[in-house]
């Protein structure tokens, strides 16, 4: 069974639900601990781990203090991590000498800088196209798994949700058929954001 996170979701309750999961786990095996609930509800998250989710989710609020502690029936498990933000938030810039572009747009360079709240990203991108022309734009996607209409889109719908706390997929449709799509991933180390689509894969390198 998959689950999609709340636009806000609340640790608390995620723990709860671990417990919860727990209870289950024992009818089917008297040995399961807190631990195997915790795995197996990131999973259903799509997490690698429930640290990563926990990480996450506390990330999704700020940053996180430089000792954290995930717990679990053996004890509290120390995270490796220092005032960690969400992985996307922050400015980026293309590397062309890395990237494949689509072949009707040879751009010269681009920027993209990440506002993050929750599950709601908001992309400023700044492009100069082929022949030196300038564009900006300022765009919103809310990764939740749920369909949403598109601005300006003639009728097209979007769909973005998380793979783990470092990927995320966009699928554009209209009437029913995909038009377009999207990954956008971001290195374990923070430095190197990827983002694949139809005919291209942009390397962007964090500033």
């Amino acid at each position: 069974m998959s689950r999609i996170l709340p636009p806000h979701p609340n640790l608390e309750h995620l723990k709860k639900q671990a417990k919860e999961l727990l209870h289950d786990l024992k009818q089917q095996n008297p040995a399961s601990k807190l631990a195997d609930a915790q795995y197996a509800l990131a999973r259903e998250y799509g997490f690698a781990s429930w640290p990563k989710l926990k990480t996450y989710v506390e990330a999704l609020s700020g940053s996180i203090p430089h000792s954290v502690q995930s717990e679990t029936e053996e004890g509290p498990e120390v995270l490796e991590s220092a005032s960690i933000q969400n992985p996307f938030a922050g400015k980026w810039k293309a590397d062309l000498t890395r990237s494949q572009r689509h072949p009707s747009r040879q751009f010269q360079s681009a920027m993209i800088e990440f506002t993050v709240e929750g599950n709601n990203l908001t992309l400023a991108d700044t492009v100069v196209e082929e022949f030196g022309q300038k564009n900006t734009s300022i765009s919103t996607i809310l990764v939740d798994g749920n369909e949403h209409l598109l601005e300006n889109g003639n009728g097209s719908i979007f769909m973005a949700k998380w793979r783990d706390s470092h990927t995320f997929e966009v699928v554009t449709k209209k009437d029913g058929e995909v038009v377009g799509w999207g990954v956008y991933e971001v290195s374990e180390d923070g430095h190197i954001l990827t983002i694949t689509g139809d005919e291209q894969m942009i390397v962007l390198d964090r500033l």
